[in-house]
């Protein structure tokens, strides 16, 4: 029989983003963060280097950054729910939607409030729908709760659409952008072959949020992407975290050993909800126009895509599922009306071979080890 430790060493020898994770954190502490600050620098000066393996020929790389970091963000937020406190959620797209109308109507429609007054707004608009959401409705479980929240995600569309307050079917134009702050002149890098050199005349003004460039909205979703990722770290590594853990694995066992679970769904809810809400208002300060038209259904069910191909209950492995969902459709886009179709395959391939995640918690790959020990006990005691 194969011993548990062999098993968990050819488990993990399988998935090189797993290896290499390792690899990283054996390096002693100064060299740990020396690493992450040159990977924060590439990650700032990505759409300027334009590298030619990864920069979509036909699209904006800097508009596909911001796309991919705005799908960072929501699996960030989602995971919360899903992968932490076990709540499946199928609407989440209406808190996104919330968020971008916040923005919208506030700062264009019916008042003109600054923009950094705005995003704030909009997280808590998102937040406190949450908490209107979730307090009737989280006492439900499972499918249950799955199909009230795809009807709240489809409500919020439905409301968009039928209400003349908030632009109906018409939308809102003019969403405020950021204030900007134009201070140098950045060049991008321009590739022959794998040559690279300079374009002084191809640049990108610090911090300029206009129309055509796309890049400072990425380095501001960019920023807001590591200032959650830093407030979601201490609140898993708290009491919090810890409850949600309980609440997710077994909510009956939780109740019984004193963790008030429904608090720590309501406040999980509430957690994803502001996180929704906050990139939503990015998208639309993006966008400078939406719709109802701009928040489908297809939308959560990406949403909860990357945060199950990614794994859920690893920020990491959601971070990784953002990219893969939001980043292959644009690698697809020559192949035209059916990049879709080709997308949707790779991740019935991806679901069969890998059906917890790119990089599942550790937890969970510790359970699986532990089944298959079982199975090969049992199928050793019936063969005696």
């Amino acid at each position: 029989m194969t011993s548990p430790t062999a098993t968990a060493g050819k488990s993990r020898s399988r998935n090189p983003l797993v290896t290499v994770a390792d690899v990283i954190r054996r390096q002693p502490k100064p060299v740990r963060v020396l690493l992450g600050a040159l990977f924060v620098v590439l990650l700032y000066l990505l759409p300027l280097l334009n590298p030619p393996l990864i920069s979509p020929s036909q699209s904006d790389f800097g508009a596909v950054l911001f796309n991919v970091s705005t799908y960072v963000l929501v699996a960030l937020g989602l995971n919360i729910v899903l992968g932490y406190a076990g709540l499946l959620d199928l609407g989440y797209v209406g808190f996104y939607a919330i968020g971008a109308y916040t923005v919208a109507v506030l700062g264009s429609l019916h008042a003109h409030v600054p923009l950094l007054l705005l995003l704030p707004l909009a997280a808590l608009v998102a937040t406190v729908s949450g908490v209107l959401l979730g307090a009737p409705t989280l006492r439900v479980r499972g499918d249950y709760l799955a199909i009230v929240t795809l009807g709240f995600g489809e409500i919020i569309r439905l409301t968009a659409v039928n209400l003349q307050w908030v632009g109906a079917a018409a939308g809102i134009s003019n969403v405020p952008r950021p204030p900007s702050v134009e201070i140098f002149k950045l060049p991008h890098v321009s590739w022959n072959g794998f040559v690279a050199t300079i374009d002084l005349d191809n640049t990108t003004t610090f911090i300029k949020f206009g129309v055509l460039d796309q890049i400072p909205y990425y380095w501001l979703a960019l920023t807001v992407i590591f200032i959650i990722l830093a407030g979601e770290k201490r609140l898993v590594q708290s009491r919090v975290g810890r409850a949600w853990e309980a609440t997710r694995e077994d909510e009956d066992a939780a109740e019984l050993m004193g963790v008030p679970t429904f608090k720590f769904k309501l406040l999980a809810f509430s957690c994803g909800a502001f996180i929704g809400g906050l990139s939503g208002g990015l998208f639309a300060t993006r966008q400078a126009f939406i719709n109802p038209e701009s928040f489908p259904l297809l939308l959560s069910i990406l949403f909860l895509a990357a945060v199950v191909v990614g794994g859920a209950g690893n920020r990491w492995g959601v971070i990784v599922g953002a990219i893969i969902v939001s980043y292959l459709p644009e690698i697809f886009r020559p192949f035209a009306d059916y990049r879709v179709l080709v997308f949707g395959i790779l991740l019935i391939v991806l679901a069969n071979f890998r059906p917890q995640g790119l990089l599942p918690p550790k937890r969970t790959v510790r359970a699986r080890q532990v089944d298959e020990e079982l199975e090969e006990l049992e199928e050793g005691a019936a063969h005696v």
